[in-house]
């Protein structure tokens, strides 16, 4: 443990001497994450379906904040929606409009939920999402992490309905109407949705008590109620649900919440201390719980130079004194007589 603690400290004293260049570096790779998920699910326009564009679109929003990743990744949705049709790019459009409408733009802080959810899809572990959210965020970021859920789902009703939907034979209005349908009527996303809100609280109530490990009872309830959650919903809806995806999306998001808890958190639970004390109105009831720390010694080198020092002491010691007469006090005439009378 102590290890670890030590490989934090100096991950994060790393971290902080530099943050100009660690930070464009960490946006870069999820941008290249968000947009490679969506060639992946879409791909339909070959113009963006093209490593060298993936890349140049990451750099910009290397030094772009979050807001400009999302956007980003909302205009390259509609692109590949308009290679497969007008229509499916006018819906997409209008669905987007609808979730900024309503959901986003009072959620603006908590939009890392959005770009993740669709990544952490593709990488077969969303239960990740509301876990991490319901310990680092709170309530709120559950509308911008279901809106998440949401476009996933579109962009997988758009690669499934894909040749149906270019048909030249499929007026416009039946290539909306099968996308409203099958975008309304997929129990699946809905159950994801009820999961997705039901951990985030879960694990946002049970973190922020006062009882000894709460972050990691949090993270523990939060993956066993969404493996439970999608197994039992499934069987009630008649959704087909891969149940050893979800019971690994569960063990992932555990682990993701041990990470977390363990970066952002780190306390010592063996060395609480509650103390009470109260003043004219109130009686207070504190509890104390010290954060994990270890103290790094500095390594300081000490230079031994085999110069030889001259010292100035031993020049004085080899130095006779001198004995000073004050010319006042100095009587010429008396010494020369004394002088004489020896001679």
């Amino acid at each position: 443990m102590t290890t670890l603690l030590e490989m934090k400290q100096k991950i994060k004293n790393f971290y902080g001497e530099h943050d100009s260049w660690l930070l464009p570096l960490l946006k870069f790779l999820l941008a290249f994450l968000v947009f490679q998920s969506i060639n992946s699910t879409l791909g339909f326009l070959e113009a963006l379906d093209n490593i060298f564009i993936v890349l140049i679109l990451s750099i910009i929003c290397a030094v772009l904040p979050l807001n400009g990743m999302a956007v980003l990744g909302c205009i390259m949705i509609v692109a590949h929606c308009y290679g497969v049709g007008v229509e499916v790019a006018a819906f997409s459009v209008l669905l987007l409009l609808l979730l900024m409408i309503l959901f986003l733009r009072f959620t603006s802080r908590d939009n890392l939920a959005l770009i993740l959810t669709p990544a952490a899809f593709s990488l077969h572990m969303p239960a990740a999402v509301p876990v991490g959210a319901g310990l680092l965020r709170g309530p709120s970021c559950a509308v911008p992490a279901c809106c998440g859920v949401i476009l996933y789902y579109f962009m997988e009703v758009v690669s499934d309905r894909s040749t149906v939907l270019q048909g030249k034979e499929t007026e416009s209005v039946q290539k909306l109407q099968i996308l409203l349908d099958a975008l309304i009527n997929n129990q699946e996303m809905w159950l994801n949705i009820l999961a997705f809100v039901v951990v985030l609280m879960v694990v946002y109530l049970i973190s922020r008590t006062s009882a000894d490990y709460s972050w990691r009872i949090g993270d523990a309830a939060g993956a066993i109620i969404y493996i439970l959650i999608m197994i039992l919903g499934g069987m009630f809806l008649n959704v087909n649900i891969n149940i050893g995806s979800v019971i690994l999306s569960g063990v992932l998001a555990a682990v993701v919440g041990l990470l977390i808890e363990f970066a952002a958190l780190g306390i010592d639970y063996s060395r609480s201390e509650t103390t009470q004390f109260e003043d004219d109105e109130y009686v207070y009831y504190v509890k104390a719980v010290p954060k994990s720390f270890v103290a790094q010694s500095e390594k300081k080198i000490k230079n031994i130079s085999s110069e030889p020092v001259e010292s100035s002491e031993k020049e004085d010691e080899e130095a006779a004194p001198v004995e000073r007469v004050r010319e006042e006090t100095f009587d010429f005439e008396k010494q020369l007589e004394e002088s004489l009378k020896d001679l």
